[in-house]
């Protein structure tokens, strides 16, 4: 497929997402009550990521002149246009996200079809574009540099956002969400969403900031890295061809998840068919449209069947994520009925859930890395990362409209809707749960076989034929790449912690001193909790970042590349089985206690209940701030290894 028809796909899938945009403004915002808390939700998110991008903007301005200065002009140039992409994308993702909740809470008076319809509409803006700017940036970068290589600069500019939205909106979303529970839920006995709890807009932003935006950065890292890396494989076998393959194939999964997203129609309760018929669709369409490329181009089949097998895994990942999160299941269950003798038992089945877990994704992993090697060899391992991430929009889609369905059950409770409509709502909130966990799950190992992409063009681009496990300075650079997601994930947890306890003690002081809030008397004060964990979350999120960075430069410059090389495998392994564990581990807490408020074993309130909320408490920063942090980590590090090549060599 000539760059030409690249560029205009990918346009067209950014034309998609705004026209998306702008239908999903015309819907009904609902009453005034449910306007205003979207609209405190729009300006909290918007004030946190100002905040944000005014820490990132002097980062990427301080790299940019680094790298001009030692690497060159195009790496550079690659650098800030990765960035900005990056930010852009998931900035629109998250501006649509916190115009949709209301929409979606007012669509859900007509039926729970219509709502879906509204936020699965609203998740497709982000898909969009991210995978329009992301396949635009590419191919642009190439047009002009026809070199591959000099392509990693986007991927650095692109994690380096990633890690920062992910990061920094983790702690802001978690440390609120603790308050709002551990003081709200457990100890007022009041429900999360309920307008008597101070916290409870600061905990809906961090829904958008985390899950919207910080996921919207993480996958468009993904994507590109994953593009770039089979790129840089591909031009070595097949000098024209092997470049365009990857691009091609992307341009092709936007084709299919454009037409897939029309059979994402929900009618009575069948959402979740809804999104699993449309993510089916697109990934079949995508092999098809896939299969005479590749057949009318090259001489065998073996890249096709390498782009199948990351198709097939990454749906396979998918359904491990339901199973053992989900509360149509038997672990989340088992998890809520160990509640029944108190919070500790509860958390000791979780954490035993979530290392069993950790199974399907490394099996589905190595599996597209055999069948991928073994028909087309390194090349192929990079085409299943492509395959795996073809279907990226529907799969962010899915993933935002979790989001949007939280804040939506939000609204509908703090402004006082009717029985029915908290019901759909709460339907919503559900599946949007398990597809939260299912994209996570998503991510997380197309991270994994992005970084194994990444790790396989090092090794080419730095000369590495093999690397000797006997040499003692390898071994070094593998336990320290081991140690650093353990370090790095201490860092955000403890980041967590803090600011979390600066919000119960916020929460506390305001029952405490604002008369009437528990009789919904008096208006809490939301902003200075906005502004809690606005400042936790921006304080904390640069010695992360910087950890990333200056590891696997130390260890380069130190040791010299094949301990480099150990020190990416190292961080790659533990780095994705402490992801999967940690996103899982939160997602099966998060259901069980969910599983019980829906009446089960005593419901709301009841001793079992509220053991299941601390165990959902120490979830919260496992899965959805130092879980889906570690996998831009282990990519974003192995990116750095390939930028500072020319250094280290």
């Amino acid at each position: 497929m000539p760059l030409e028809w690249i560029a205009l796909i990918a346009l067209a899938a950014v034309g998609f997402a705004i026209f998306n945009y702008f239908n999903i403004l015309k819907k009904n915002p609902g009453t005034k009550p449910m306007q205003e808390v979207s609209e405190l939700i729009h300006q909290g998110a918007l004030t946190f990521l100002h905040k944000e991008y005014v820490v990132l903007s002097g980062f990427v301005v301080v790299v940019a002149i680094v790298l001009f200065f030692t690497i060159g002009f195009e790496t550079t140039v690659g650098f800030v246009l990765g960035a900005l992409l990056s930010a852009l994308s998931g900035n629109i993702g998250m501006r649509i996200a916190t115009k949709a909740n209301t929409r979606t809470a007012h669509a859900a008076k007509s039926g729970i079809g219509q709502a879906f319809n509204v936020a699965f509409s609203s998740g497709l803006v982000a898909g969009f574009a991210v995978a329009g700017f992301g396949l635009l940036g590419v191919t642009a970068l190439y047009y002009f540099f026809q070199d591959p290589v000099l392509l990693y600069g986007f991927g650095f500019g692109a994690s380096s956002v990633a890690l920062f939205a992910r990061v920094g909106g983790g702690i802001f979303t978690k440390a609120a969400d603790v308050g709002a529970d551990l003081v709200g839920k457990v100890e007022a006995g009041i429900p999360e969403d309920s307008p008597m709890n101070p916290a409870t807009i600061a905990d809906n932003v961090g829904d958008n900031v985390g899950d919207v935006a910080g996921m919207g950065a993480d996958l468009f890292e993904s994507y590109v890295d994953s593009i770039i890396a089979a790129m840089v494989i591909g031009v070595i076998t097949y000098p024209i061809l092997g470049a365009l393959l990857p691009l091609g194939i992307a341009a092709l999964g936007i084709v299919a998840s454009v037409i897939a997203s029309f059979f994402a129609k929900a009618s009575g309760e069948k959402v979740f068919t809804a999104i699993n018929r449309s993510v089916l669709i697109a990934t079949g369409l995508t092999a098809a449209l896939s299969f005479f490329a590749i057949s009318g181009a090259f001489p065998n089949l073996g890249l096709f069947y390498a782009l199948v097998a990351g198709l097939v895994s990454a749906i396979f990942v998918g359904y491990s994520a339901e199973y053992f999160t989900s509360t149509e299941y038997s672990p989340a269950r088992q998890v809520a009925m160990a509640a029944k003798t108190g919070a500790g038992t509860n958390i000791i089945s979780g954490i035993g859930t979530g290392m069993l877990s950790t199974i399907g994704p490394v099996v589905a992993v190595c599996f597209a890395m055999l069948v991928s090697y073994y028909f087309a060899g390194l090349f192929g391992i990079a085409i299943a990362a492509v395959g795996m991430l073809s279907v990226l929009a529907l799969t962010l889609a899915s993933d935002t409209f979790g989001s949007i369905s939280d804040n939506a059950q939000g609204i509908a409770e703090m402004t006082g809707l009717n029985a029915e409509v908290l019901e759909r709502t709460s339907m919503l909130d559900a599946v949007g749960n398990s597809t939260a966990a299912i994209g996570k799950g998503f991510a997380i190992s197309s991270a994994a076989l992005t970084s194994i992409a990444l790790f396989a063009s090092f090794s080419l681009v730095a000369g590495l034929e093999s690397i000797n496990l006997n040499n003692p300075v390898v071994m070094v650079g593998l336990f320290i790449g081991a140690l650093v997601p353990f370090i790095f994930s201490s860092l955000t947890m403890t980041a967590v912690g803090k600011t979390a306890n600066k919000m119960v003690e916020e929460v506390r002081r305001q029952f405490r001193e604002i008369k009437g809030i528990l009789q919904g008397k008096a208006k809490p004060d939301y902003d200075r909790c906005i502004a809690i964990s606005t400042e936790g979350a921006i304080h904390a999120m640069l010695v992360p970042a910087l950890t990333a960075i200056l590891f696997p430069l130390a260890i380069g410059l130190s040791l010299g590349a094949e301990a480099l090389a150990g020190f990416l495998a190292g961080s790659i392994a533990t780095g994705f089985l402490l992801a999967v564990f940690m996103a899982n581990t939160g997602a099966v807490w998060d259901n069980a206690k969910k599983w019980i408020e829906k009446g089960n074993l005593g419901g709301k309130g009841s001793p079992v209940h509220k053991a299941a909320v601390v165990g959902d408490t120490v979830g919260d920063p496992f899965k959805d701030t130092a879980g889906p942090s570690l996998n831009i980590l282990i990519k974003l590090m192995t990116i750095v290894a390939l930028v500072a090549v020319p250094l280290i060599i």
